[in-house]
């Protein structure tokens, strides 16, 4: 891609806590730890790099490409629109990517600034586990797509500039295992059970059994922590989750995928207005409604466990069209 910056810097100020007690001190975390060492894997060694790759076949499933349904998309001949799915694969694997990098350099302050061992332990094999998923995420994209990453997205850059440049390990931890990664594991499981392509379906699958850990700390060593918060940090943790949901939800729509391919800002216009119609409808692809239900579901399930599920929070996820009794179903 053109001209678009490759590195950033954010400015942060971080307590470091340098604990010398190592007793085992919260086992639900040494626990969660433990599982992280057994379960490592090596994205060089697992994962079949010899296998080809096939754009013609497509990346993802058809129905993922927002618009999908749309006479604009429809209207396109069939090598266009190949090459559409091609581009708004890379450009959704881009973001996800660009997510993963976040999350280890958010990871590794974690280490720093979470207040016990049994914590840092894990933190430390979760910063191994984004170097990892950033490591074949990229390795796909370069090796298995002629090298196309798009830059970051305006909304996902917000987020992670947000959860870095926070000082508060609690709210990192709440941006990042809370919400941003119930987000990729939605995708990621999506990905995994309709991706056109196996060796994304592979890759998926290991990230995921990764991913599940993480979601596990946030539920493990938020509750004392949010508990003890007076109200004016609550509100202000409030007001990070609405916002972050909001980036997250609503704020991704792939404008370079379609220019690359030779749309016109009219007819881009039209899909990113078109989709949330489209969401309504009937017609509306069964599993994007199974992605949304189930990271709707997820969200809500853990914000209620670990104690950001009030009146507050419930009023605004409801304007969002999240369905906030899905909780007592999961």
């Amino acid at each position: 891609m053109a001209s678009e910056p490759t590195m950033d810097r954010i400015s942060t100020t971080l307590e470091t806590v340098f604990q010398r007690s190592y007793a085992v001190e919260a086992p639900d975390l040494r626990r969660l730890y433990e599982n992280a060492k057994r379960d490592q894997w090596n994205a060089s060694r697992d994962i079949d790099w010899t296998a080809d790759v096939d754009p013609e076949r497509g990346i993802f499933a058809d129905e993922l490409i927002d618009g999908h349904g749309t006479p604009t998309l429809n209207h396109l001949d069939a090598p266009t629109f190949k090459r559409l799915n091609v581009e708004f694969s890379c450009w959704r694997l881009s973001q996800l990517l660009h997510g993963e990098e976040g999350a280890m350099l958010a990871c590794a302050q974690l280490v720093d600034m979470v207040p016990g061992n049994d914590a840092k332990f894990f933190v430390a094999t979760q910063a191994v586990d984004e170097a990892r998923h950033a490591e074949v995420l990229s390795r796909y994209l370069i090796e298995k797509c002629g090298g196309k990453i798009y830059p970051i997205n305006g909304n996902v850059k917000r987020i992670f500039d947000y959860i870095l440049g926070h000082g508060k390990w609690f709210v990192k931890t709440v941006g990042l295992q809370l919400l941003a990664e119930t987000f990729a594991v939605s995708l990621f499981r999506m990905l995994m059970e309709t991706a056109k392509d196996p060796l994304l379906r592979q890759i998926c699958r290991r990230i995921l059994a990764d991913e599940s850990r993480h979601m596990g700390f946030s539920v493990l060593s938020l509750p004392d922590e949010i508990r003890s918060l007076n109200s004016s940090e609550m509100r202000e943790l409030e007001d990070f989750v609405r916002e972050a949901l909001t980036l997250l939800l609503s704020g991704q729509f792939p404008r370079e995928a379609y220019e690359a391919v030779g749309l016109n800002s009219a007819d881009i216009n039209t899909i990113y207005h078109a989709r949330k119609e489209i969401a309504r409808g009937t017609d509306y692809a069964y599993f994007r409604k199974l992605f949304r239900r189930e990271m709707h579901s997820t969200v809500v399930t853990n914000m209620k466990k670990v104690g950001l599920l009030n009146d507050r929070t419930t009023a605004f996820m409801r304007d969002m069209g999240i369905d906030t009794n899905l909780a007592s179903a999961a």
